[in-house]
């Protein structure tokens, strides 16, 4: 089973990831960007305000399939449970608000290049945060955290939950770190035990 992390920077993911690690010992947890090299080049491109929008997709497409051949699908093959803090739906909602005026349809475009290779999710948790204390707590330290960025970044993300309301538990981010993490871990329990 692949559960999933999502959310505005600042929203929580990492501690919620962290705390999934004690309830789940046993589960394969992961993230993107990774640790690859592919990730390397992410990072890189996420600290160059100048990189190409579209490059910059491709970069995060390559480390993805690359998660997804080394990690992911080795472990679920395994029927192991694989937890992951960011993966393609970050994709379609940052790279969706990064190339807005520079393609048709972006976030449209982007599921099209996942579609043939990726893994849907079974569960993806949705921590949510408004932009302006999602920028706040992340510091704005990178052209991905500042509120208006963020703002479109929202809407691409209740866009999906829209899209596919099954898969989208939503958790109000702005609640304490205690509430956050016993909602999420029930969220996974939930579908944990409807297997």
């Amino acid at each position: 089973m692949l559960v999933t992390l999502e959310g505005l920077d600042g929203s929580g993911k990492t501690t919620v990831w962290e705390a999934l690690h004690d309830a789940y010992p046993d589960a394969t947890f992961t993230r993107e960007p990774t640790e690859s090299w592919y990730g390397e080049a992410v990072e890189r491109s996420i600290a160059d305000d100048d990189a190409d929008p579209l490059a910059e997709l491709f970069l995060y497409t390559a480390d993805h399939a690359d998660h997804l051949a080394n990690t992911v699908r080795p472990a679920l093959a395994d029927g192991g449970l694989v937890v992951s803090d960011r993966y393609s739906d970050s994709r379609y909602a940052y790279q969706g608000a990064t190339l807005e005026g520079e393609i048709k349809r972006p976030m449209e475009y982007i599921r099209g290049v996942h579609q043939p290779f990726t893994v849907e999710p079974d569960l993806t948790i949705y921590l949510d945060v408004d932009p302006g204390t999602a920028a706040e707590r992340s510091g704005g330290t990178n052209k991905f955290e500042r509120t208006e960025y963020l703002s479109r970044v929202r809407e691409n993300y209740e866009t999906l939950i829209e899209n596919d309301p099954q898969r989208f538990v939503r958790i109000d981010a702005t609640r304490s770190p205690e509430h956050v993490v016993d909602a999420a871990e029930d969220a996974v329990r939930t579908i944990l035990d409807a297997r």
